[in-house]
């Protein structure tokens, strides 16, 4: 019965998605603004994680402005998750004119080997689907299934929606992942997050020793490949992609320090619209042996 509710409650959701892509952006925008006053509101849970990273990661900020930045990522975490309305449903005229694409895009041409270091900002699924839109080549990337297959299959939909693009479950391995990226599809990689102890090391994020995944420089390794750091930014008028340069001198041998690098210049890139970045996740979950948890 509840698995059954759960299906129903979720295509009632995708249509509401599919009616909200018809609306213009600034309505889809407004309501994102009500859905994430509201999710501050009541997800006290989740507003305490997003509390503890800021005061972790800003400590010079005072409370009213760390509050300001609480509430102003809750808004944009449910406008980015109402523009997969539109993302996955709108026409593709209406996509071209709210994805930009700028940068350095000469790093995204030829077939040259390209792990695309993606982090978690909210546009995640915005740069994607400009990506796989607007360029001929074939894009990869690692996919979690979700509880829900209605659910599942409406995300694996959407993000399958242009180009050819490959989505490779975490049980298929590295071996199908270094293939396809040795043959020259870039890899849109997001391994930022905290998901486990194993294959992380302790580096500084923001001063805090954090552990962080291997997996940038481990796949640039075995795929002889470059590293193309690929930033999403909300705007008015939808997204801005932003591909910066390739990285020089990475990866090395040194699994830890790449692994700080990434770290590091991730943090600017956070500086930039610190409000954008993913702060509902627990990031400073996992702590160093003998420390206590933060949240």
């Amino acid at each position: 019965m509840a698995e059954g509710l759960r299906r129903i409650s979720s295509r009632v959701g995708i249509l509401v998605m599919r009616v909200l892509a018809r609306l213009p952006l600034s309505w889809v925008r407004c309501l994102g603004w009500l859905l994430g006053w509201l999710l501050y509101a009541l997800a006290r849970s989740r507003r305490n994680v997003v509390w503890v990273n800021l005061r972790l990661c800003f400590p010079q900020l005072d409370r009213s402005r760390t509050r300001a930045l609480a509430v102003q990522t809750f808004v944009h975490f449910a406008q980015a998750w109402l523009d997969r309305s539109w993302l996955w449903h709108a026409p593709a005229w209406t996509l071209t004119s709210r994805l930009r694409v700028q940068g350095a895009v000469e790093e995204l041409q030829g077939d040259l080997p390209t792990v695309i270091f993606a982090p978690h900002f909210f546009g995640l699924d915005a740069g994607w689907t400009a990506l796989t839109q607007q360029s001929a080549r074939c894009f990869t990337t690692i996919y979690s299934n979700q509880a829900d297959v209605v659910l599942d299959a409406w995300i694996l939909h959407g993000r399958q929606r242009f180009g050819q693009p490959r989505l490779f479950g975490r049980d298929d391995g590295l071996k199908p992942v270094v293939q396809a990226l040795r043959a020259g599809h870039p890899l849109y990689l997001l391994p930022d997050l905290n998901i486990t102890r194993q294959e992380s090391v302790f580096v500084p994020f923001y001063g805090v020793p954090t552990a962080t995944l291997t997996s940038l420089s481990r796949f640039a390794r075995l795929g002889h490949a470059k590293v193309v750091p690929v930033t999403t930014a909300m705007t008015p008028w939808g997204y801005e992609v932003r591909i910066r340069p390739s990285w020089q001198g990475f990866p090395t041998d040194d699994l830890t320090a790449d692994a700080a690098v990434m770290n590091l210049r991730l943090q600017a890139w956070i500086d930039e619209m610190p409000t954008q970045y993913y702060w509902v996740h627990k990031r400073f979950k996992v702590r160093p042996p003998g420390e206590p948890a933060v949240y």
